[in-house]
């Protein structure tokens, strides 16, 4: 049987599903509807998430929610393309895996920065 180099795409897309499925939802609420109803505004405020994300564990996970989000959006907008008939594979391949490749290493930059 050959090898193929489809298990990395596969792996980051479905671990992107799954962190995202999970995480997305708690941060969305804790930061969108949360503080619409009043709650967590002291937890929230500018020194206090500044802290929070200097931290180098919470940038190393948010490096990889977002890492994973970057590649699991590129994997089904692949997808999607196939589907809406662009049939040119390796080319939409190479422009969105390497929007995810900019995507991930902007991601490092910005929370470096921090």
């Amino acid at each position: 049987m050959a090898r193929s180099a489809k298990a990395v795409p596969w792996f980051l897309f479905a671990a992107g599903g799954t962190v995202l499925s999970f995480i997305l939802p708690v941060m969305i609420f804790t930061t969108g509807i949360a503080p619409a109803l009043g709650l967590f505004t002291d937890a929230l405020s500018y020194d206090t998430m500044s802290a929070f994300v200097g931290n180098w564990l919470v940038k190393l996970v948010l490096f990889g929610i977002l890492t994973l989000a970057c590649w699991h959006a590129a994997h089904r907008l692949r997808v999607c393309a196939h589907d809406f008939g662009i049939r040119a594979d390796t080319a939409v391949a190479v422009i969105l895996y390497g929007l995810a490749t900019v995507g991930t290493a902007t991601a490092a930059l910005a929370l470096v920065s921090i």
